[in-house]
This record gives structure tokens, sequence and C-alpha cells, in this order.
């Protein structure tokens, strides 16, 4: 018989990558051998129609002796559609099928619905497809796995998540939550004047209600500039009307991001609202009344974009990405160690405004394959260098749900583990103010289960710190379209009324004693404890080898030494094999570190090995900082 082996492409220019890495830890928890195509070879799939980039594909499935492939794409279905018939022509050109005589068994295809309608029409059982919103179960039966070979553990996940579900499925099916109403915020002289701010509206809140603040990313994309930004003012109008929406987060284009206030014609644009001119912001400001505001860090000249925030829309809190949003994801055109120096002087001027300063840092390290540890050393990370750089008010954002398939008694751990190693820094001159969220990857692309599946994020938020009445005081809100639509003012006030009515009923439910989560305790506190135990490791044997770590050259030598795995680096690899020295996979719902035989590493083991590139990497850090320092002058 056969031996499987599972090939997984993702064309480019896609970079949804989460999907692929998940479907890579189910297989290999069923102990198959998985192969993700390397950047070469998914280019070449993105531009298939050529016969030259057809071969890269073809030699690839055939050196590898690939049995099974499987392709994720989350773009334009047209598209979808077109890069699977000329793979298939490829394929049989090449007599690549088994039924041709080749190796190649099964076709897979994972993307959005309509491209799947279109595939399965079009190419009928040569492809399977898969919408997202299968089972572990079913996904895995698919994907030619035997039901023997698929671990029980797999297959029954986590009883919390089980219990969760049952109790959103059935609240969701009464239909209380669109009953709704919301709670005022006003009362305090400041409320939506340019004196208001977060803390103000925070502490306003809390003297009279329990439920968290809500905040949500929105914003349409349109050819039109005008017309986009004048359509996105008008959901700000709608939204402030219905008063549902605390803080409104700007989901500013790429161009707002890389060339705010520059001339743009003929460059290229991304999805997102294309505000291009402080009047832009203004208006958006003026149309948001009483609503607080936020939006994306530049990618470059990023302290100057931030001080525009301030002025003209007088932004909530600010977000730094530190490691991500330059050429390392392809989001910006700084290199590395040039963002991070521009992210520290941006960060003391932050602490100049008394504005709260937000890490979006954490769920970009799990959207490049890393473990869980390192997800809580980045966050832990970001807040030690935000206090030495003197932010008061720090919003810890905590992206449950990542990848997918994780356990929520894992995702438990991981939120108590970094509010555990952060909670001493917290002093009079030091908060920290919790803002959990749905993953990115998470919604399935059917609303009625998306509807669901929010219930049950919005639920299991409530168990985070669930000893405090009041936590979290914030919650980003990510509606139940996503995997479908564009989020409209409807569709983000009802996914409101979803979070916060699940809020109340699961409070409700444990204070009546109808369900209670104590049995669940013992397991996420040894998962807490272990990943408290290997992230201190990783963080005293970091403060041990490098003098000043919450620097630029500090952070810049941590990340290239190797002390964060991020095995599927998108950019510049080749200038950071540290970085992707390690492998993870999927293991009892938990992203861990393994070796080559899928096997857990220990942490000494990554200590030690990260601990050697140090001083090598540090020399370069402070060579290139010397050269940039030269190059001002």
């Amino acid at each position: 018989m056969m031996n499987k082996i599972y090939g997984l492409l993702k064309p480019l220019p896609d970079v949804h990558t989460l999907g692929i890495n998940s479907i890579k830890g189910l297989l290999e928890e069923c102990h198959q051998y998985v192969i993700i195509a390397n950047d070469d070879v998914n280019e070449a799939l993105g531009s298939i129609q050529s016969d030259i980039q057809q071969q890269k594909v073809i030699d690839w499935i055939k050196q590898n002796h690939i049995t099974h492939l499987g392709i994720s794409y989350r773009l334009d279905p047209q598209r979808a559609s077109e890069i699977i018939g000329y793979l298939i022509y490829a394929l049989k050109e090449a007599n690549a099928l088994i039924s041709d005589g080749g190796n190649l068994v099964r076709i897979f295809f994972a993307g959005l619905p309509q491209s799947c309608h279109l595939i399965e029409a079009r190419y009928g059982n040569l492809v399977s497809t898969f919408t997202g919103s299968q089972s572990t179960k079913e996904t895995l039966l698919s994907m030619g796995i035997e039901a023997d070979h698929i671990p029980p553990s797999l297959i029954t996940g986590s009883e919390y998540d089980d219990l969760l579900k049952k109790i959103a499925k059935e609240f969701i099916a009464t239909e209380n939550y669109t009953y709704f109403k919301p709670e005022k915020k006003d009362g305090y002289s400041e409320f939506g004047t340019r004196n208001d701010t977060l803390i103000k509206r925070l502490n306003h809140y809390q003297k009279y209600s329990n439920l968290p603040l809500i905040r949500v990313h929105a914003g349409p994309y349109g050819e039109n500039r005008k017309e986009a930004v004048e359509l996105f003012a008008d959901w700000c109008r709608q939204l402030a009307k219905t008063g549902y929406l605390d803080i409104c987060s700007i989901g500013t284009s790429q161009l707002t991001q890389s060339n705010f206030d520059e001339d743009w014609q003929d460059l290229p644009n991304g999805g997102g609202v294309p505000i291009q001119t402080p009047q832009d912001y203004r208006m958006i400001y003026d149309s948001s009344r009483p609503m607080l505001l936020r939006t994306y860090a530049g990618t470059k000249n990023v302290d100057k974009l931030a001080r525009t925030h301030e002025e003209a829309i007088n932004i909530a809190w600010h977000a730094l990405s530190f490691w991500w949003f330059n050429q390392l994801d392809g989001r910006g055109p700084n290199d590395l160690l040039t963002n991070l120096h521009q992210h520290m002087e941006t960060l003391k001027y932050i602490a100049e405004t008394s504005k709260p300063f937000e890490p979006n840092i954490p769920h970009h390290f799990a959207f490049r394959g890393s473990d869980d540890v390192t997800y809580i050393v980045s966050a832990v990370l970001a807040a030690r260098t935000a206090r030495n750089h003197g932010i008061k008010d720090f919003i810890l954002q905590i992206m449950l749900n990542t990848p997918r398939y994780t356990w929520g008694i894992v995702d438990l751990a991981k939120a108590r583990a970094i509010l555990q190693l952060i909670s001493p820094l917290c002093d009079e001159n030091f908060r920290i103010y919790l803002q959990p969220r749905a993953g990115l990857d998470y919604f399935f692309p059917q609303l009625p289960l998306a509807k669901e599946q929010l219930a049950t994020v919005s639920m299991m938020m409530d168990d985070i710190e669930p000893q405090i009445a009041n936590s979290p005081p914030l919650i980003h809100v990510v509606s139940y379209s996503e995997a479908m639509e564009l989020a409209t003012p409807p569709i983000i006030d009802e996914s409101i009324k979803i979070t916060l009515s699940s809020l109340n009923h699961i409070r409700k439910l444990k204070q009546t004693h109808q369900v209670s989560f104590q049995k669940f305790e013992p397991e996420i506190t040894r998962r807490k404890n272990q990943f408290v135990a290997e992230t201190k490791a990783i963080l005293d044997s970091i403060e041990r080898e490098i003098e000043y770590p919450y620097t630029a050259i500090g952070l810049y030598t941590i990340f290239a030494s190797g002390y964060l795995p991020v095995p599927y680096l998108w950019g510049n690899k080749q200038d950071y094999p540290n970085a992707t020295h390690f492998k993870t996979r999927l293991i009892a719902g938990s992203m861990v570190v393994v070796d080559d035989d899928g096997l857990p590493i220990a942490v000494d083991k990554r200590i030690d090995f990260a601990s050697r590139n140090v001083e090598d990497t540090l020399k370069k850090a402070r060579s290139q900082t010397l050269k940039m320092i030269g190059k001002s002058l």
C-alpha cells in the first residue's frame, strides 16, 4: 500500500496561512507526513497559467512524491477556480494523477464558499472542497484519514468547548439577544469631546455596569477614494446613533499606513478605508461623535503619523507591532531593525501624550506558526518594553482561537499566564486593561453557525478572570460575518448584541448555579503553570544574555537569535535562519515546538540554541544601528 504524503500549497499573493498550518498540525497528530510548499512553489501556483510556472509546481509534486495535494486560497472565487483549472490541466499533461499512472490520489481545496461552489460545479469529485465549517473529524475523513487513525482527543476535543458550544447554541436559538439595548455611557463632562479619553469613559462606566466597553474594527473599501471615505463617515454616523459601539477602530488602507499625506497616483491600494489626509481624519472624527476612535499605526515615519492621529482624531489608544508590519510580513517598507527603532521612538511619544498603548504583537507570531509559549513571551516583552518607555496604561489584546483548533482551556491558560507574568509590573504608574477577541480564522462561513461561535467565544471571555466581576473591561468584537462578507453597521450592531447578551447570559447561569466550569480549573491551572515556568525560563535567559533587552537593539537580538520561533515567516527568511530554526505542531489543543520527529522539545534546548546566537546577533544589530546614525548625520 502506498504511503501517504500530504503536500500543502497556498498561491501567492494570498497571505492567509492559518488554515494551512492548522491542517498540517491535525494531519501530523494522525501521524501523517506533511510538506508545505516554499514561497517559490506558492508563487508559481499563483501564476500557474504560465507553462514555466506549471512545471515548477509539477516538479515539486513529483520530487516530493505527493499523494494528497491540498490548496488553500481565500481571495477572489473566480481566480480560485482558474488556478484549480490550470493545476488540473498541468497534472493531467504530466500524468501525475493516479488514474494516469502517477502518485497523486486526492486533491483538496479550502477557501471561500463561492470558490468551493464554483470548483465543485466545474470539476466535480476530482476536487474535494472545504469551506471551514466541517468538524475536525469530517475534515480528516475527507482528506483520506482512516477513522481508527484519528486520535480520540482530536474528535472529542475539549469537554469545556463542547459545554460552551451547547450553551451558546441554545442561547442563539432563543434570539433573546435581539432585545438587548445599549447602556448609556454619558454623564461626565468630557463625554464625546476633544478632552474625552478611554480611561475617563471606563472609569465612569464601571461605576454602574460590569459590562465591557466595545471596540470594533471596521471600514469599507471602494475604488473611488472620496466616495469610500464619505461612506465610512456615514457608517460612523449610523454606529454613533444606535449607540452600541464605544470605540470605532478605523480599518485604514495599506496606502494610508505607508504613504499618508502623499501623492497616491498610480500606487496600488489594498482593502480598507483610503484615508489620505488629516482633513479626511477630521471629517471622520466629526461624523463619529460621541464614539472614541483609533486606527492602524504607520509603516514608515511611524511617530509622525502617531502625532497626526493625536491631533486629528484624538486617538483613544495607540497600537504598535514592534517586529511586524515591515519587510518581515510584507506589510511595510522598513527592515526589522529600522522598524524597531521607529517604534521605540514612537513609544516615547505615546508616553508623552498619556494615552494607552496596545501591543499588536502576540497573535502576529501565532499567524506565523509560533508556539503558545512564544505567544506569551512576546506579550510579556511588549509589556516590559512599554513600562520601560514610560507607558502608564497598557491594553492587553488576547486573540483567542488562534489557530482555530486551539482548545478553550489552552486559550484560558495562555491568557492567565500572561496576566500572572505582567501583573507584577502594576503600580500607580502602570495599569493593565484586558481586551480579548475572537480569532481571525475562527468563524465558519455559514452565518447561523458563526453567530453561535460568536456567542461561544464571548462566554469564554468571562472565564479569563472569573473572580473579577467586571472583567474583561474591553472586548474587541469580531463580527460574525467576517468569513463571508464585510461587516456593515447593522451586522456590527447585531454582533455587539450577541457578545454582550451572551456575556450576561453565562454570568446569570453561573450566579444561579445552573452551570459550573469548576471541574476544568485543575487542568487550566496545570497548563497555566507550565506556560509560566517555560516563559520565565526564556525571559530569564534573555535578561541574562542581553544587557538592554527592552530597546530596539535588544528586541532585534531576541528575535534574530531564535528566542521567538516563527516557522512560517513570510519575508526575509534567509536573513533570520535562527528565527525559523524550530518546527511547531498542534498537540492536544496547544501549539508546541517540536523536533524533526514531531516530539516536543524541552525549553532548555530552545534556550541553549538561542543563547548561543546572541553574541553575533548583537554585534550585527549594533553595527547596523551605527550605520543608521551615520546616515542621519
